[in-house]
């Protein structure tokens, strides 16, 4: 490969301006939300359950994206092709149920039990005196969260780095930085505003871009000849196995598991407009993948061979794809949006984590029965959320090399854990505290061993087979320990 042909990316003061801009916006935000978020610990952590159908419908779906789709959907239909489509259509398909029915009796039961975080609804619901179940769901946030974070704070930095000539570990600092600003400042609200706007940067760098690539390269005809001609299994959408398959459907087995994506559902502030945020929601998604596949094999026909792309690497096509059809202008938006995606799940995943340990620890077990002001719980949330934010900094700078394993294995394992267990926590009356903790401890256990002997890693991704594991286990024990007290009136709040 001729290194002339090797494409980088220019620094244009136009697009920092423009990148510059979103980021004002961010903190702004940040300030706008201080003032209503610092009222109590409700408000720092759901907004108080007022929150918009829109914010919601916006808030949930981006919060579960990440860099992953940007960078890594549109790098996999670049290799893969139109086989790639099966990586959205799982957790686009799991989410619209989510929306239409589990988020309704998460929403009901959370508001009547006075419910702000995951462990809170599972402390309710299998009447956790002692708080052994919320601590062991501390415990799997944690451990999950903070490389997740961390991973974030990572992918910034790349980004930093192949945009603007940044040198990395500054780029991770400056991310964690500007998370770090609007998280503390404005909490749940600023956290869901942002992640509205970061929604709509998304979309329009995802319609916008493929859609330029797509004409310039003579129109929709002409790119998909032109990978008929690279190769025919780059236009069809079963060229996978069938290991591979369920692997890319499966990836939707994790949005029940992610406590930032069940938080927005307990947030809304009108259980009756959650079909509606459904349908807004699922168009949202649509469009998002749509793009990022569209972004992939149009990058396949300008870009046939990898090593043209910056630093050989396939995630970097939608940055590179951008510069050559953008005005700089637009292409700051481009970089804002890969910004967008990693900040609208990093800061819902510090929040889940901060939450855990001042609810969940704090004010429910340590200084249990004592009066704790509001505004003093806000204080302390800000500080572990800072607390937080310094110890997945360190991991990012000190382990990058792990940290990017950790988003799978962290989307794997909260799904396995706590995906299986709240749904049947929410449908079914005969789940008992003991089947809570055995499906917890066997859906974190199976994606650990699953991932690391490679001939079951190499036949299904861990996610499946741990999460059918631990519904299994959850259900099997639950048949044969003590059921909770208050069964019955659990469930006239759920099925209202």
């Amino acid at each position: 490969m001729d290194e002339s042909q090797v494409i980088s990316i220019a620094v244009n003061e136009y697009a920092v301006g423009a990148f510059v801009g979103y980021l004002l916006l961010l903190v702004g935000i940040g300030l706008y939300s201080s003032r209503f978020s610092s009222e109590g610990i409700s408000e720092f952590f759901i907004g108080g359950r007022k929150m918009n159908r829109f914010v919601i419908a916006l808030s949930a779906v981006v919060s579960g994206r990440s860099a992953w789709l940007l960078l890594g959907v549109t790098g996999m239909a670049y290799s893969q092709g139109a086989s790639a489509v099966w990586a959205v259509i799982g957790y686009i398909v799991v989410e619209l149920f989510l929306f239409l029915y589990y988020a309704r009796r998460l929403r009901n039961f959370s508001e009547a039990y006075d419910c702000i975080t995951v462990p809170d609804f599972f402390a309710e619901r299998f009447n956790d005196k002692n708080g052994t179940l919320r601590i062991a769901l501390v415990v799997v946030f944690l451990i999950f969260m903070v490389g997740y974070v961390s991973s974030q704070f990572v992918a910034g930095g790349k980004a930093f780095a192949s945009s603007f000539h940044i040198e990395q570990t500054t780029g991770i600092v400056l991310s964690a930085a500007i998370i770090l600003a609007y998280t503390v400042l404005g909490g749940f609200l600023a956290v869901s505003l942002t992640d509205m706007f970061q929604a709509i940067f998304m979309i329009f760098a995802l319609v916008v871009l493929p859609f330029i690539a797509v004409i310039d390269a003579g129109g929709l005809q002409a790119v998909l000849s032109e990978l008929t001609n690279l190769d025919a299994s780059l236009v069809d959408p079963l060229a996978l196995s069938m290991g591979g398959l369920f692997g890319f459907l499966g990836i939707g087995l994790g949005s029940p598991g992610n406590p930032h994506i069940l938080s927005r559902y307990m947030a809304i502030d009108d259980v009756e407009q959650l079909r509606w945020t459904a349908v807004v929601g699922t168009i949202w998604n649509v469009v998002m993948a749509w793009g990022a596949l569209f972004i992939g094999l149009a990058g396949r026909v300008y870009f046939p061979e990898v090593e043209m792309l910056l630093a050989a690497d396939q995630e970097n096509l939608y940055p590179v794809l951008a510069q050559q059809h953008l005005h700089p202008i637009l292409f700051g938006v481009v970089v804002a949006s890969i910004f967008a995606a990693i900040m609208s799940t990093a800061d819902s995943q510090l929040l889940v984590a901060a939450s855990a340990v001042v609810r969940d620890v704090y004010d429910r077990i340590l200084a249990k029965g004592k009066e704790i002001p509001q505004k003093t719980l806000v204080l302390y949330s800000r500080i572990v959320v800072l607390g937080l934010v310094i110890i997945a900094l360190a991991f990012g700078i000190f382990a990058q090399e792990y940290v990017f394993w950790l988003v799978l294995f962290a989307w794997a394992g909260l799904g396995a854990a706590i995906g299986p267990t709240s749904i049947l926590a929410l449908y079914w009356r005969g789940t008992t505290k003991a089947g809570i903790f055995a499906g917890l401890f066997t859906g974190t256990a199976v994606t650990l061993i699953w991932y690391y002997v490679p001939v079951l890693k190499n036949s299904l991704y861990e996610l499946i087979p741990a999460f059918l594991l631990a519904l299994l286990a959850t259900w099997l024990v639950s048949l044969f320990t003590k059921k909770p007290e208050n069964i019955d009136e659990a469930f006239i709040e759920l099925e209202k």
